[in-house]
């Protein structure tokens, strides 16, 4: 079992970064894949990225591809979100998720374990 927090949302103007973490807890951290999910008012649950469990292979929503990178450091167990030109629609709650799938899967309701959210705001 694996515990998730999110820390490093915040409020940004467009064009700006931002950096998530998401810190788990538990010495089977590398055994999971994980991915980063975000929520808008009013919309469904949707991915963002994914990695896999050694870190190698990465997965990104058209949406934010060519801007975020997701990265993984398996020996501090910690999962991150690197967002750069950041856009008023990138406005959310992001979330954290891990799954023992292989790679990571894009359907929200087939992860395990997830974090209690971290607010990115974007404004024009």
């Amino acid at each position: 079992q694996v515990q998730l927090v999110e820390s490093g949302g915040g409020l940004v103007q467009a064009g700006g970064s931002l950096r998530l973490s998401c810190a788990a807890s538990g010495r089977t951290f590398s055994s999971y894949t994980m991915a980063w999910f975000r929520q808008a008012p009013g919309k469904e649950r949707e991915f963002v990225a994914g990695i896999n469990r050694s870190g190698d292979s990465t997965y990104y929503a058209d949406s934010v591809k060519g801007r975020f990178t997701i990265s993984r450091d398996n020996a501090k167990n910690t999962l991150s979100l690197q967002m750069n030109s950041l856009k008023p629609e990138d406005t959310a709650v992001y979330y954290c998720a891990g799954d023992r799938a292989v790679i990571p899967r894009t359907s929200s309701g087939l992860y395990d374990y997830w974090g209690q959210g971290t607010q990115v705001t974007v404004s024009s």
